[in-house]
């Protein structure tokens, strides 16, 4: 059992009331993790000492906060084994997933590095005689991060990592399902000699997770707010930021649509739908969640998707390294299969899995024949499953892709491929792939949904826009005319 304590200015220290919490093993029940349970008095203190962290972070020159931010994606890759196994323990993912995750976490680190001396600004013209005016960028104080559980290293780093290339310290609110994984996040940052305060971590019950997130986003230091998981809760974190007029960034639920017409490559179309659909047990928020096929080719594509899912190896995580193994908890066995139940009670067919399971170690489900109607064509499932739409024509597949309250990510399949980009671009998401899964990401990438899915882009030049102050400053340079 991993025992944790908060991350405050540089100490580790427990809650101040000392309390702690439990996170239980999905796969064992047993205790993986006790962790501090912060109050709002902790939280607080955690901001105040980013606050007290932010001058001199702020003032370092950008290439020693890029020699300081390598020194962590270092770090980072040298503990990947101690990540994967609490991954392994906290949320019951695959070691490869584990591993995984440290990977793209270094990338993401190494890419903020090499933006801090992209943070540019530029001379804009001016009417006025004599006057040099100038649109700068400038680290804006203390960000929170507040990151998910089910890719906890790449979304607790993405939280953190370009604030602080910025020129920000920051504050990452760790999930509770996953308060051990995302703080060796701040004892890797730590060790990487970013400075007293530079990174707080904080962990928390559940019951106390508005408490502590008001506290924080209410602080008056804390000048931006990035949050990352499901909707529902992304509109509370917008409405508590809202309230104190803190710009925030959501990236939040999906229900990726990935198209197939019928002059696809079926064979690709289906490596990618196995791919994107059942990828960490289907949670991932742009998991495949619904395949839109049209009809001369959805016998075809159904057969072959349905063989490859039901081959898949499905194992518990602690005996092997499986592609599916245990999701994160009984709560996304029941969901899945209630959504698939009431589908099939609907007209939908079940061409593979849809076993009841005793555990929270699943097999992939393949549904045929789902309709707009049905709940599984519009509820978010979280987990390993993937329907089958069928349709006559492209406009009607482009119809039923955007029939949706989400819009994060999107694919589409056609050896046209200029026809590929023109229905790429009728799609109403942030991200849209031709010929390729609907589940990837760079570190360079805007990334980023609409509707439900959230505003704010993550990655790349579009992070520097969202955590700096562009601010306009002029130097008169020459003699000024008033009117009196």
């Amino acid at each position: 059992m991993e025992q944790v304590q908060l991350l405050i200015g540089d100490r580790d220290v427990s809650a101040k009331n000392s309390a702690t919490f439990n996170r239980q093993n999905p796969v064992s029940g047993e205790v993986a993790t006790r962790a501090a349970a912060a109050t709002a008095d902790d939280a607080k203190a955690a901001a105040d000492a980013a606050a007290k962290a932010f001058p001199k972070w702020s003032a370092l020159g950008p290439n020693e906060r890029r020699a300081k931010l390598n020194k962590a994606a270092d770090l980072l890759e040298a503990k990947s084994a101690q990540f994967a196994t609490l991954m392994l323990a906290e949320t019951g993912c695959t070691m490869g997933w584990g591993h995984f995750n440290v990977h793209f976490g270094a990338l993401l680190l190494r890419e903020a590095a090499a933006l801090t001396t992209q943070i540019t600004g530029e001379v804009v013209p001016s009417d006025v005689p004599g006057v040099l005016a100038m649109a700068l960028r400038q680290p804006v104080g203390v960000v929170l991060g507040i990151a998910p559980w089910n890719a906890p290293v790449i979304l607790g780093v993405r939280s953190v990592a370009m604030p602080l290339a910025c020129g920000n310290t920051v504050v990452l609110k760790a999930s509770e399902v996953c308060p051990a994984t995302h703080r060796l996040i701040g004892t890797v940052l730590k060790e990487a000699g970013l400075g007293d305060g530079v990174v707080n971590v904080i962990t928390h019950d559940a019951k106390d997770a508005g408490a502590v997130s008001e506290a924080l986003i209410s602080h008056p230091a804390v000048r931006r707010v990035n949050f990352t998981g499901s909707s529902r809760v992304g509109k509370l974190v917008a409405e508590t930021a809202a309230k104190y007029l803190k710009p925030v960034l959501l990236e939040l639920g999906g229900k990726a649509p990935l198209i197939v017409l019928d002059d696809a490559d079926i064979d690709a179309a289906v490596s990618a739908t196995v791919f994107g659909a059942f990828a960490n047990q289907g949670q991932i928020c742009m998991s495949t969640e619904r395949v839109i096929v049209q009809e001369k080719v959805a016998d075809e594509f159904a057969s072959k998707l349905a063989k490859r899912v039901a081959a898949l190896p499905v194992g518990d995580p602690r005996q092997g390294e499986f592609v599916l193994a245990s999701v994160v908890g009984r709560p996304t066995v029941d969901r899945v299969e209630k959504l698939v139940s009431e589908a099939v009670a609907q007209g939908a067919k079940v061409l593979a899995g849809g076993e009841k399971t005793s555990g929270t170690v699943m097999k992939g489900v393949v549904v045929d024949h789902v309709t707009p109607k049905m709940a599984l064509f519009r509820e978010e499932s979280f987990g390993p499953q993937v329907s089958i739409t069928r349709v006559k024509t492209v406009d009607d597949a482009v119809a039923l892709a955007n029939d949706t309250e989400y819009g994060l990510s999107a694919a589409v399949f056609t050896r046209d491929l200029a026809k590929g980009i023109e229905i790429a671009k009728r799609i109403d998401s942030g991200i849209c792939h031709v010929n390729s899964p609907t589940v990837q990401d760079e570190a360079q990438m805007p990334f980023g949904g609409v509707k439900n899915s959230g505003y704010g882009r993550f990655g790349g030049k579009a992070g520097i826009n969202e955590f700096t102050e562009l601010r306009w400053i002029t130097v008169q340079i020459g003699p000024r005319h008033y009117p009196f």
